[in-house]
């Protein structure tokens, strides 16, 4: 299901022709929310809500610009993720506000999520790396330069369950799940890829 939502999700945001920041990319999201034809099309009241949220969708998309610092990258996946939420049933509107508060108060949360994690991912990554390995003058900048590099170096299972545990912030078992491994062997190539990446950055770093 995780696949599919994504996959649908995913075809919201082809790149608009437009260079105003404020226009959405090009397609219908509520096609994907409430497929045609499915048993939700049948309920007078999602398909008004349909509708609102289709009329919602540039402002939608303005609102997630100004909880994204006007970053349109950000901005079109925090909109992407708001629109998997409502597809998967994570977030369901409630009638206690508009839908126009509801739906903003859901994409200020998504980006807000987004940017914690994408702090704490950074934090713990250069945490981690300046904990086991010597760094002599080098900047955290340079460090991340060398840990990507380092891990390019990596065997392939190896290098993707460290870069879907660290970039993406899947478990092991999620990992496991995504690249078709059993989670023992997901968890050996998790050992045995940060032990060749500690040693890789030992050897890199002190210098």
């Amino acid at each position: 299901m995780q696949q599919i939502a994504t996959s649908n999700a995913a075809s919201l945001f082809m790149t608009s022709s437009s260079d105003d920041p404020l226009v959405p990319s090009a397609g219908n999201p509520y096609d994907v929310i409430w497929p045609r034809g499915s048993r939700h099309q049948s309920s007078t009241d999602v398909v008004m809500q349909q509708e609102e949220l289709e009329r919602l969708h540039p402002a939608s998309y303005a609102w997630a610009l100004s909880c994204c610092r006007r970053d349109r990258s950000e901005a079109e996946e925090v909109l992407q993720d708001v629109y998997v939420k409502i597809l998967e049933g994570k977030a369901r509107f409630d009638g206690r506000s508009s839908l126009k508060t509801w739906l903003f108060a859901v994409i200020r949360r998504t980006a807000a999520s987004r940017a914690r994690r994408r702090s704490v991912r950074d934090l713990l990554l250069a945490k981690w790396a300046r904990e086991q390995v010597v760094v002599r003058q080098v900047e955290y900048s340079d460090v991340a330069a060398i840990l990507l590099t380092a891990l390019q170096n990596l065997a392939r299972r190896q290098r993707e369950v460290l870069e879907l545990v660290f970039y993406h912030d899947l478990t092991i078992e999620e990992a496991a799940i995504a690249l078709n491994l059993s989670i023992g062997s997901a968890r050996v190539h998790y050992q045995r890829g940060k032990k060749q990446l500690l040693a890789q950055l030992n050897g890199k770093l002190d210098r």
